[in-house]
């Protein structure tokens, strides 16, 4: 019967008391063995965290011998340079500096064609000139 019964269940005798409702067997080393599962996983986290920080120092060699080679700056570096180019730029100013507009584009234009007219007016003969002022 014992035979039958552990091939209906798989081998799984031993949980078959905890299914008919009989009493959990308990471990008495079971807190000593718990204590021991989580300082093993803290310490294989911490053996993680080492080796990605060996490996990220490895890539930092990398690329800084990279940006040596081509004379590259980092990119904290640059944007120091940047912050620092701006505040001299306007250092005396109350407000804040002004975007630099391309030619060609924005409020330039009006003053641009404004003078283009100025310019094509003066080629013009002397009562064409009054025509095109009024």
């Amino acid at each position: 019967m014992d035979f039958v019964m552990k091939q209906a269940l798989g081998g799984a005798t031993k949980d078959m008391g905890k299914m008919l409702g009989g009493e959990e067997e308990k471990d008495p080393d079971a807190q000593k063995k718990e204590e021991e599962r989580q300082e093993a996983l803290r310490q294989q986290e911490e053996e993680r965290k080492a080796k990605h920080a060996r490996m990220e120092a490895e890539r930092e060699k990398v690329r800084q011998a990279i940006r040596d080679k081509y004379g590259l700056k980092k990119k904290e570096e640059k944007e120091a340079e940047e912050k620092a180019a701006m505040e001299q730029a306007c250092e005396g100013s109350l407000t804040r500096p002004k975007k630099a507009i391309p030619t060609g584009c924005g409020a330039d234009d009006d003053e641009d064609e404004e003078s283009i007219l100025d310019t094509v007016l003066k080629f013009l003969p002397g009562p064409l000139q009054d025509m095109f002022k009024k």
